[in-house]
């Protein structure tokens, strides 16, 4: 089976405009992300889709090979659809543009479940250890039944802990595995409204009745949503590599 890696890489986030060209320990974000990916052991190829000439070329600069997708994607996961459409691949990993601490081994556990346990969809999350987290709208929350189905994704705290009951809580990491099957018929469900209110693309197959397999692991990382988390993630960076040398996006 073809393993590709697609990192959407879109130029307008909200509330940090172009923030995968920003600047980490000497890199941009987006950069990271790909030498990120470049580490995983199963993949046949990464692609970088983007809507912004500007990434294209940053890319380009480092040698990632970034194709343009139109402005019309309704989320990353359109964008990923685009730019393997004409492409052979069996199996897709979604790596989010903006989660520059990822491993090529959480990469690797998506590849391997969706092809060995014949997933339609995959995902990954890790124990919340920051109460901080736990209330940050920021931080996307995951519960899953007991066979590590996802039952609901939330910005909201999940569950909600109204008796002192020890229930470990998990925080979502922005990267999914998919079947090349599952992917073209995710891009044709209507957009839900579960997905709307929550800003959360992976809504979308649980409203359509589709199950999202949900992979523990550990991490200490996060997605780049606002200046704290730039900020987090530079003072982790830098301190684990601390040869890499300051610099602007």
């Amino acid at each position: 089976m073809k393993k590709v890696i697609v990192i959407p890489a879109r130029y307008g986030s909200t509330r940090l405009p172009g923030k995968v060209l920003l600047d980490i320990a000497g890199k941009p974000i987006i950069q990271w992300v790909y030498e990120r990916a470049c580490e995983s052991t199963l993949k046949d190829r990464i692609l970088v889709a983007t809507d912004d000439e500007r990434i294209q070329r940053r890319c380009a600069a480092f040698g990632a090979l970034a194709v343009m997708t139109g402005p019309e994607c309704r989320s990353g996961t359109d964008r990923v659809y685009e730019a393997i459409k004409t492409i052979n691949a069996d199996v897709i990993v979604n790596l989010q543009g903006d989660e520059p601490e990822i491993r090529g081994d959480m990469i690797d556990a998506l590849f391997r479940a969706v092809e060995q346990e014949r997933l339609d969809m995959a995902t990954l999350c890790s124990i919340i250890d920051d109460p901080r987290d736990y209330k940050s709208p920021h931080v996307v929350k995951c519960v899953a039944d007991k066979n590590n189905f996802a039952l609901y994704f939330s910005r909201a705290p999940l569950p909600f802990l109204q008796k002192n009951i020890p229930i470990p809580l998990y925080k979502h990491i922005g990267i999914y595995g998919f079947s090349r099957s599952f992917l073209e018929t995710f891009v044709s469900l209507p957009k839900g409204r579960l997905e709307e209110a929550e800003s959360l693309e992976q809504l979308r197959a649980l409203e359509a009745g589709y199950r999202i397999k949900v992979i523990v692991t550990e991490y200490e990382g996060t997605g780049i949503d606002t200046e704290a988390d730039l900020e987090r993630a530079r003072k982790r960076m830098k301190s684990a590599h601390p040869a890499a040398r300051g610099g602007v996006a």
